[in-house]
């Protein structure tokens, strides 16, 4: 039994370094207004602009605390509007280079037109920066396509002056816009590519970008071994979290990140602690677990909100970010069955006592998985809720 014990404990940290248990301190991905004119083009960006000139790299993960240059990111957020300007105007020529805006195979070069910070920033938020960009086109009709550098992040990209069928788009770092035209022409997308690119945005909202959820799923997995409550709980999660997921990405609801970060910090720590405590399932589980995923639905409000899309697209979009995020919650699940699994197979192997049949080695397994990894979550719960009110 002792070496059951032993190798249980190693699947439950297996289970959670796999989830790269860091800080979630979350950045909102760039929002890019853009207007392509015959002559010139035009970018406002909303973004945030101490994560850029610190030269954080978002290319793989959005959280600030475990980046490299987070001090420098923490120091940045502290100066002035009038501070940070003056930085953003100096630190412009080398920041410049990451914009990638052409035209027949020519660079754009983007002048600096305007910039706006807020002045009086609440230092446990992330920090709101616009900046006006203004590009020359050589002549000709060539169309435009924008993007830039990886390390930048994610960037959303809205055609300005469209109308209902205007272009936008969720662009993954490094990616690259549609070709947009000069001469006023609409870019428009068909239902399905969106559809498609929008179940990789809401899978990768969750994996490897989604820590809170991560965690929050796996506190539901730990809470039974059993078919029916994992199914009853999910269910419930997923039709809460579209529910609010729709509503405030219409901006229908509106609830401050500062609000809601610390709750669902809470909600991961009460789903542990119900596990560590034994809770059996009932209504009282399945309404705990819906109203959590209300909140994080609101959670991951700001990706389709930012893309703005029109209603005829934006159910189209909502359901593939949906499908998405219920394909990496789905993944996390199998991940954590699959280690389970492995674990019972090489228990059974490692010759056991003959009295320990299969599935009873697999349900100390898990037991012992669930309660290591319910206290885990519920510490780094605890933790967020802590640095998201107090620090």
């Amino acid at each position: 039994m002792t070496k059951l014990l032993t190798l249980a404990l190693k699947v439950t940290l297996a289970v959670l370094l796999s989830t790269r248990l860091a800080s979630a301190h979350e950045l909102n991905p760039a929002v890019a207004d853009v207007t392509v004119a015959p002559e010139a083009v035009q970018m406002e960006v909303t973004f945030t602009a101490e994560a850029m000139i610190a030269g954080l790299d978002r290319s793989e993960n959005i959280n600030t605390d475990d980046m490299e240059n987070g001090g420098e990111y923490t120091r940045l957020r502290l100066l002035s509007g009038e501070e940070m300007s003056q930085a953003f105007r100096e630190a412009w020529p080398a920041l410049a280079d990451g914009f990638n805006i052409s035209t027949d195979g020519q660079r754009v070069p983007l002048e600096l037109t305007d910039i706006t910070i807020t002045e009086d920033p609440d230092p446990g938020l992330p920090r709101t920066t616009r900046i006006t960009l203004l590009g020359t086109l050589p002549p000709g009709d060539a169309p435009v396509t924008i993007g830039w550098s990886g390390s930048y992040g994610p960037l959303v990209l809205r055609q300005v002056g469209g109308g209902a069928d205007a272009y936008s788009d969720f662009l993954n770092p490094g990616a690259t816009s549609e070709p947009l035209p000069r001469n006023g022409e609409i870019v428009t997308e068909g239902w399905l590519p969106l559809f498609a690119r929008y179940i990789v945005v809401g899978f990768e909202h969750i994996l490897p970008l989604g820590l809170d959820h991560i965690l929050f799923v796996l506190g539901l997995f730990f809470f039974s071994l059993h078919l029916r409550p994992l199914l009853y709980q999910v269910t419930a999660f997923t039709l809460a979290h579209t529910v609010t997921l729709a509503m405030a990405s219409l901006g229908i609801v509106t609830i401050s990140p500062a609000i809601v970060e610390p709750l669902i910090a809470a909600s991961i720590v009460y789903v542990a602690v119900e596990n560590i405590m034994g809770a059996k399932l009932g209504w009282h589980r399945i309404a705990i677990v819906t109203v959590f995923g209300l909140l994080h639905g609101l959670g991951f409000a700001s990706v389709l909100g930012e893309v703005g899309l029109e209603p005829s697209r934006f159910i189209t979009g909502l359901i593939g970010f949906n499908v998405g995020v219920e394909i990496g919650q789905l993944t996390i699940i199998s991940a954590a069955l699959i280690l389970i699994y492995a674990a019972t197979a090489a228990a059974r192997h490692a010759k056991l006592p003959p009295e320990e049949a299969p599935a009873e080695v697999m349900q100390v397994l898990y037991r012992s998985v669930s309660l290591a990894g319910s206290i885990v979550i519920a510490l780094i719960g605890a933790y967020w809720v802590i640095e998201r009110t107090l620090l």
